[in-house]
C-alpha cells in the first residue's frame, strides 16, 4: 500500500511519508497484541508474561509474513500472543475480552488519531511539518482501522474467530474446519480483500464516519 503514496514525490517527502507509515505500523501493532497479553494476564493467564509479550518492545510483536503483508496489501498481522484459556478464571469472559481487547484499541486509536488529522488538515498552514503530520496522522487511521477490521474476519487464527469460539464447543464442525483449514482460508480472503478492493472500501467508509464526527465536533 505504502508505494501508492510515493508517486510524485521529492526524495525528503517521500523520507517523511515511510518514517510516517513505519511509525504508525509499529504503534497499531505493538498497541494491538499488547493489549492480548495485559488482557489475558488480568484475566488470570500468565502466558505471555512467561513469552515475553506482556511488553511494548515492537521486537517482541512482529511477524514477518504479516509485516510484508501490510507493506504490500495494507493489511497484515503481528505475531499470535501465546495464551493458555484454562487459566482464566472466567474461561468464556476472558477468551472474549481477549478477542476484542486489539480490535477496540485499533478503533480507539484510529478515532484518536482522527481528530489530530482533522486539526492538522484544517487549521496548520502549508508546510512540510504539515505534510508529515497529515500523513502520520492519516496512516494512524489508516493502519488502525485496517488491522481492526481484518482481525473481525471469523477465520482462524484472527480475533474474529477466536470471539466466535468463545461461544462454542470444542468439537463444533465450524471449529474443527478452521484449525485445519484457517491458514488457507485466510490467505484466500486476502487476496479477495486486495482484489476487489473491499478492504480499501471499509476502511474508508470508517474513515469517513470518524473525521466527519470530529470536523462536525471542532466546526471545522
Amino acid at each position: 500500500m505504502i508505494f501508492a503514496y510515493l508517486s510524485g514525490l521529492t526524495a525528503g517527502e517521500a523520507c517523511l511519508l515511510i518514517l510516517a507509515y513505519a511509525i504508525m505500523i509499529v504503534i497499531a501493532m505493538v498497541a494491538h497484541e499488547f493489549m492480548h497479553s495485559y488482557t489475558a494476564y488480568k484475566m488470570g493467564d500468565n502466558t505471555p508474561k512467561a513469552y515475553g509479550r506482556l511488553t511494548l518492545n515492537p521486537l517482541a510483536h512482529f511477524d514477518a509474513v504479516g509485516l510484508i503483508c501490510f507493506i504490500i496489501f495494507g493489511f497484515g498481522w503481528a505475531k499470535p500472543v501465546p495464551i493458555n484459556t484454562l487459566n482464566f478464571r472466567n474461561h468464556k469472559k476472558g477468551t472474549i475480552w481477549v478477542s476484542l481487547s486489539g480490535i477496540l484499541t485499533n478503533f480507539a486509536l484510529a478515532f484518536f488519531f482522527a481528530a489530530f488529522y482533522v486539526l492538522v488538515v484544517a487549521l496548520m498552514p502549508e508546510s512540510l511539518g504539515k505534510f508529515f503530520l497529515s500523513y502520520l496522522f492519516g496512516f494512524g487511521m489508516i493502519i488502525n482501522i485496517s488491522l481492526a477490521i481484518f482481525n473481525l474476519i471469523p477465520i482462524y487464527p484472527l480475533d474474529g474467530f477466536n470471539f466466535i469460539n468463545a461461544f462454542l464447543r470444542y468439537d463444533n464442525k465450524y471449529v474443527d474446519f478452521n484449525m485445519r483449514y484457517g491458514p488457507i482460508m485466510l490467505m484466500i480472503v486476502i487476496m479477495i480483500l486486495w482484489i476487489t478492493g473491499l478492504m480499501s472500501i471499509l476502511v474508508g467508509g470508517v474513515e469517513w464516519a470518524f473525521t466527519s464526527l470530529w470536523a462536525l465536533i471542532f466546526g471545522v
